[in-house]
Formats: structure tokens, C-alpha cells, sequence
């Protein structure tokens, strides 16, 4: 096929987005329940949808702006061009379009679930994994077509039969870049936006409805129960898609800018096959993630949702590698350079393909080591509830410490996996292993997804009075939908560290830098500072959840107070004024934390170089990848221990359910967890990739701007060699001792 298979890869991707009209059409045909359920999944969509529609409106400002300025700096420097700004703008509708294929099936799922659940739980199961398999084929079918697409259109436009290593690829790979900084640009509002308003609607609710006025959660007198229900839509759904987007667009776009560098002349296709290898591997992982769908099933109300959903997950992650076996054979020579200026390293083609393995088992055991922290009957859950038993304070400790404990075995694994497949095929291993993990991200995102179409779902139950079978029935996948998020941060965070790798390894490239120092002053401070901000980040989500949510406290207060009926159930809540207030605040809110993550690299990198901006970014991705894990495994260990006492537990032998001082304990811990694993937790990996990927842009401007120090002063390293000669008795040591006096005299 040769050069040829370029032009057929943005059919996989189409492929994907056919399969997903058909689910989509499939879940629009079920059953909507009676005119109450539809009234109240109305009253959902409607908020969901002004949400965005205001969102939009502030992102379409901020991406004309940007567009304009990505523009003109594209025309300054050799490797740009302002065609970035097209690709920039194309990279943020797509990602958008992403979270809004997202939203829109689950506004229309989440009642269709509620009436599956009338029949049974397969039936609900049914209709819930659908509808979150319409957004993962949404999210992979378009990152897919888009990036490819526009690769074949910048490849005739300025490489058109070039060497697949020259600079005229770089300036094309440099172009393409546009369209994962739009996709990463309107991810993190949409998560941080995401993440306040559902947070901010949810501690509202908690607090005022179940701790103070003692009515269960999802109580239709309670005024903010529809604002909570919209929130799980715009954050869980519209923000994780417009998220796992980015994420996918920029590891494939990472592996490709380092797959320049890789010379490949042995194969079919021009030398580009180490380029084309992670769309292909992006595109065939859509295919066997529909595959993997017809594996999620159950046949009785009693079998387990999470072993099906594993079932399915795991059939897709086998077929994915398999698969890649043969991709990697029939597209890559047996042998292949690595080659950066004077670093040359040979990698060997089947290196490619374990590369690949191993970062679709390190994706595994993150998912399955979140698992094991967040869900009910494991002993970290257990350990939070049995601390609930003497009082709130316990309860935030034990929670806590999990969060932090959490942090080892997943670092170990990530620690592992970097080692692993740098050992394998360098630089470029590290990057076609996270584009093995992301391969599977339509099953990953179908298996995140059905989380909050399946706890909409139970609120309409809750809220339409229907049989106590059917609430059961939506909780058992609501519990699941718990847990599978969680394990989808944790995939997220994951893949989000090799992919910031990845991108950090490119943008040391193309900044014209040999190595990052940390003897140097300048590098070592702006390591701290990186290290700072992901907590300044996260202070800064936190606190505007708590600034909403004390709105929203206020507005329900007010509303049972001043409304006579409404505990009775007489008087309708004014829903809408709630919904206003989550989504006021939440636009008004993401501003400053997306600022932050846009502006930091660009400050640091113009007024300290490329050197030092490396620094920063290495300290972001440390303390990013660190404060994600705690903050969204602490967060979901807590919900799931507040959810245990639905069917009582067992505290020093006496049960306690729910309405019991443990009960109030665990949703005390519950709400502090909430912005924690739905605002702040998950935006982690979105700053760390969206900081690299801000400073690939850039890195030609700094570069260029004459910043590009050597690692180590050759002349240092020649006197020091001839000096050694010359005295003839210089031990090894005394000779490192003074690499180090002459280095450190130039660093600090």
C-alpha cells in the first residue's frame, strides 16, 4: 500500500463516528417513560444545555483571540506558519463538538435508563453502556479523522515528497501542534467549568437537603437536585470528553513529532512509518473497541456490572495488542535510528511492539489499582467507614490518608513503565507506549461514560417516585459508574504522564536544547515553581467550588424558607435559580485556573528560556501526576464509603445505615471528596499536557530568541580531558570533582 495507507486513515476514524450514529439512533428509539420522567430529563437537558451555550460563548471570544495571536507568531519564526491558527481554531471546535456529542446522548440515555430499569437491570445496563459508547466513538472518531486529515493536507502543503526526518516535516508536525493546543485549550475550561458547576450543585444539595433537612438525595422538594443532575452531565460527561479528546490528540501528536526523528529507510512508506504508526494504532484500537463492546453484557440481575464492563475493557486491550504485532511488522524495518544531534540510538522494530504492550498494561493496572482504592467492599473503602464510626474528623483523616497512600503503586507503575520502554526504544518508546494505553479510549470513555447517564438515571427514579426495584436496580449501576470513574481518572492521569513525557521529550527537541540541567540556578528554581502549581491550581478550583456551592446553600435555604409546600410537596422548587447560580459562577470561575495554565510556560520560557522552562514543566508534571492520583482516589474512596451505608454497614459489630451519625460522618467526607475527584483531581492531567503542549508551540520563538544554551560548555569538557592527560595521575573521582567546581561556576 506505501504511501498510499496515509490517505485511508481518516476512514477509521469515520468509521467510528458511522458506529456511533447507529448507537445514538438505537438509544433515541428506546422507551422515555411517562410524561413526569420526561419532564424532569427536560428540565436536565435544558440546564445542560445553557451551560454550554455560555461556555461557548466566553471560549469562542478567548479562541478567536488566541487564534489571532497563534496566528501572527506563526509568521515570525522559520518552523510555523499562521495556518496554526486554522488548525488551532479546528482543534478547539472538534473538542468542543467532542463534550457536546457527550452531553447531548447522555441527557437523552439517562431517563431511557430509568425506564430500562423497570424491566431490569440488563435492560438498564443496555441502554447506559450505549449511550456512553456513542461518546467514546465520538471522541476517538473525530481526534482520529481530524489529526489525520489535517496531516495529509500539511504534508502536501509543506512536506510534498521531502525527507520524512527534515525540517519541512517539522514545520508541518509545528502547524499540526495548533490543533492539540485548541483541543487541551478548551478541555481545561470545559473541565474546570465542568467541574465547579456540578460540584457547586452537588455540596449544595448535600448540605442543605440531606445533612440539614434530612431528606434523601436526588428528593425532588430539594431545589437543587436538578442543578446536581445537569452538573453530572457538564463535568462527568461534557468535560471528560472534551478532556480524554485532548489527551488522545496530543499523545498521538507527541509520538509523531518524535517519530521524525526516527530514520526509517527501510520501509514501504517514505520513511514515514515511525510518523503514521500511532494513527494507525489509534485508528485499528476504534475497531476492536466496538469489538470490545458486544463483550459488555449481562444475562440475570444478579451477575456483576463490573466484571462485564472488565470483560469488555479487557477483550478490547487484548485485540488492540495482538493487532499491533502485526501493524508493526508489516509498517516498520527491522531496524531503525533514533537520531537528536549527536545522539544516535539504534531501536529495533520488534522493541516497538512490547513498547506498545507494556503501556496497555501499565493503562491495565492503573485502572485496576484505582479500582481497588475506590470501590465499595475493598479494604480501603472499609477503612474510611469504620473511622466514620467516631465521627466527621476521622472520617476526613481516614480519607485522606487513602488519597495518599493511593499514590504509591500507581507511581511505581508509571515509574516502571517510563523506564520500561525508554529501555525498549527510547524517547519514542515512552511515546508509542502511551499511544498503546490511549488506544482504547472509545472503550475507556464508553466505560467512563455510563457512570453519570447511570446516576441521572437514579435521580429521575428518585425524583419521579417510582418503585423501590427500580432505585435499586439504577444504584447497583450507579455504585459501578462510582467506581469506573475513578479507574477512568486514573487511566487519564496515566496516560496523561507518559503523554506530558512524551511532549516534554519533543519540545526539548525542537527548543534546540541537548539536556536540562538542574545545576543551573535559573533550572532549579522554576522546578519548584513548577512544583507549586498544580497546588496553586487545585487552591484555586477548590475554593471556587466552595464559593458557588456557599451560593447555592444560600438559594436553597431561601427557597425552603420562603416557599410554603415544598417539604410537603405542594409547591414546585424554583429548580432554574439554582441551575443560574452553578452556571454563573462556574463561567466566571474557570477563568483565572485556565489563565494560569496558559500564561505560566508562555512568561517563563520568554523571560528565562528554554532551559529553564523545561525545569517548570518537569516540576508540573511531577506534583501534577502526584496531586491527580491523591485528589481523585481520595474523592472516590469517599463517595463509595458514604454509598456503602445504603445497605448498612458494620462499625465495632453494630449496622448502621443511612440517617445514623456514621451516615452524616461519611457525607461530610463525601463532600469534601467532591471537588476533589470531579474538579480539581481531574484537571491535573489536562494542566500538565496542556503546559508541554504550550510550550512545543513556543519553543521555536525562545529558541530562535538565542536561548539555547549547551548542556555542558564543550570547551569545559575538553580542557578538563586534556588537563587530565597532561597531570596523568587524576583519579575518576578528583576528574568529577572538577566537572563540577567548572560546571557549577557557570551555573550558579
Amino acid at each position: 500500500m506505501g504511501m498510499e495507507l496515509m490517505y485511508y486513515l481518516p476512514l477509521m476514524g469515520a468509521i467510528g463516528l458511522v458506529v456511533m450514529i447507529a448507537k445514538a439512533m438505537w438509544v433515541n428509539k428506546q422507551d422515555a417513560g411517562d410524561a413526569n420522567m420526561q419532564e424532569l430529563a427536560g428540565y436536565i437537558a435544558n440546564g445542560a444545555s445553557a451551560f454550554l451555550k455560555a461556555e461557548w460563548k466566553v471560549l469562542g471570544i478567548f479562541a478567536a483571540i488566541a487564534a489571532i495571536l497563534l496566528g501572527w507568531s506563526g509568521t515570525l519564526v522559520e518552523h510555523s506558519d499562521w495556518v496554526i491558527a486554522v488548525a488551532f481554531l479546528i482543534g478547539s471546535f472538534f473538542s468542543a463538538f467532542a463534550g457536546w456529542i457527550g452531553m447531548n446522548i447522555a441527557t437523552k440515555a439517562n431517563v431511557r435508563t430509568t425506564q430500562a430499569a423497570r424491566t431490569s437491570l440488563k435492560k438498564g445496563l443496555q441502554v447506559s453502556f450505549n449511550g456512553g459508547t456513542v461518546m467514546g466513538l465520538g471522541v476517538a472518531g473525530l481526534a482520529v479523522l481530524g489529526l489525520s486529515t489535517l496531516f495529509i493536507v500539511f504534508y502536501n502543503l509543506y512536506v510534498n515528497g521531502a525527507s520524512a526526518n527534515g525540517e519541512e516535516m517539522m514545520t508541518a508536525l509545528e502547524v499540526l501542534a495548533g490543533f492539540s493546543l485548541g483541543a487541551e485549550s478548551i478541555a481545561l475550561f470545559a473541565r474546570v467549568g465542568g467541574g465547579i458547576y456540578t460540584k457547586a450543585a452537588d455540596v449544595g444539595a448535600d448540605l442543605v437537603g440531606k445533612v440539614e433537612a434530612g431528606i434523601p438525595e436526588d428528593d425532588p422538594r430539594n431545589p437543587a437536585t436538578v442543578a446536581d443532575n445537569v452538573g453530572d452531565n457538564v463535568g462527568d460527561v461534557a468535560g471528560m470528553g472534551a478532556d480524554l479528546f485532548g489527551s488522545y490528540v496530543a499523545t498521538i501528536l507527541s509520538t509523531m513529532v518524535l517519530g521524525r526523528e526516527v530514520i526509517a529507510s527501510g520501509d514501504s512508506f517514505g520513511g514515514l512509518s515511525p510518523i503514521l504508526l500511532p494513527i494507525v494504532i489509534a485508528g485499528v484500537g476504534i475497531l476492536f473497541s466496538i469489538v470490545g463492546t458486544w463483550f459488555v453484557r449481562i444475562n440475570k440481575d444478579t451477575d456483576s456490572v463490573m466484571a462485564a464492563l472488565n470483560k469488555g475493557n479487557i477483550g478490547s486491550i487484548i485485540l488492540t495488542a495482538i493487532a499491533s504485532f502485526f501493524i508493526i511488522t508489516w509498517m516498520l524495518p527491522e531496524s531503525m535510528t533514533f537520531q537528536r544531534g549527536e545522539v544516535v540510538r539504534e531501536i529495533a522494530r520488534m522493541n516497538v511492539f512490547w513498547a506498545i504492550i507494556l503501556g496497555l498494561v501499565v493503562g491495565f493496572l492503573m485502572s485496576y489499582i484505582t479500582e481497588y482504592y475506590t470501590a465499595m467492599g475493598r479494604k480501603p473503602v472499609d477503612s474510611i467507614v469504620q473511622k466514620s464510626g467516631t465521627g466527621h474528623a476521622t472520617n476526613v483523616i481516614g480519607g485522606l490518608a487513602v488519597g495518599m497512600q493511593s499514590t504509591f503503586l500507581p507511581i511505581l507503575v508509571l515509574a516502571a513503565g517510563i523506564f520500561g520502554s525508554f529501555s525498549l526504544a527510547g524517547l519514542y518508546g515512552v511515546a508509542i507506549a502511551a499511544a498503546g494505553m490511549m488506544a482504547t479510549t472509545a472503550m475507556q470513555l464508553a466505560i467512563d461514560a455510563f457512570g453519570p447517564i447511570a446516576d441521572n438515571a437514579g435521580g429521575i427514579a428518585e425524583m419521579s417516585g417510582l418503585p423501590k426495584e427500580v432505585r435499586e436496580r439504577t444504584d447497583i449501576l450507579d455504585a459501578t459508574g462510582n467506581t469506573t470513574a475513578a479507574t477512568g481518572k486514573g487511566f487519564a492521569i496515566a496516560s496523561a504522564a507518559l503523554t506530558a513525557l512524551a511532549l516534554f521529550a519533543a519540545y526539548v527537541g525542537l527548543a534546540g536544547i541537548t539536556a536540562i540541567d538542574i545545576y543551573k540556578a535559573d533550572v532549579l528554581a522554576m522546578l519548584f515553581v513548577g512544583g507549586m502549581i498544580p497546588f496553586l491550581f487545585s487552591s484555586m478550583a477548590i475554593s471556587a467550588v466552595g464559593k458557588a456551592a456557599m451560593d447555592m446553600v444560600k438559594e436553597v435555604r431561601r427557597q425552603f424558607k420562603e416557599i410554603p409546600g415544598i417539604m410537603e410537596g405542594k409547591a414546585k422548587p424554583e429548580y432554574e435559580k439554582c441551575v443560574a447560580i452553578s452556571t454563573q459562577a462556574s463561567i466566571r470561575e474557570m477563568i483565572l485556573p485556565g489563565a494560569l495554565a496558559l500564561l505560566s510556560p508562555v512568561l517563563v520560557g520568554f523571560a528565562f528560556g528554554p532551559e529553564a522552562l523545561g525545569g517548570l514543566l518537569a516540576g508540573i508534571t511531577v506534583s501534577g501526576v502526584l496531586m491527580g492520583i491523591f485528589q481523585n482516589n481520595a474523592g472516590g474512596a469517599w463517595d463509595n464509603a458514604k454509598k456503602s451505608f445504603e445497605k448498612g454497614v458494620l462499625i465495632d459489630g453494630q449496622e448502621f445505615k443511612k440517617g445514623s451519625d456514621p451516615h452524616k460522618a461519611a457525607v461530610t467526607g463525601d463532600t469534601v471528596g467532591d471537588p476533589f475527584k470531579d474538579t480539581s483531581g481531574p484537571s491535573m492531567n489536562i494542566l500538565i499536557k496542556l503546559t508541554s503542549i504550550v510550550a512545543l508551540i513556543i519553543a521555536p520563538h525562545i529558541n530562535e530568541g538565542g536561548h539555547a544554551p549547551a548542556a555542558v560548555p564543550p570547551q569545559h569538557d575538553h580542557e578538563l580531558h586534556d588537563h587530565g592527560h597532561e597531570h596523568g595521575a587524576l583519579s575518576p573521582n578528583a576528574a568529577n570533582e572538577e566537572v563540577a567546581a567548572l560546571d557549577l561556576t557557570d551555573r550558579f
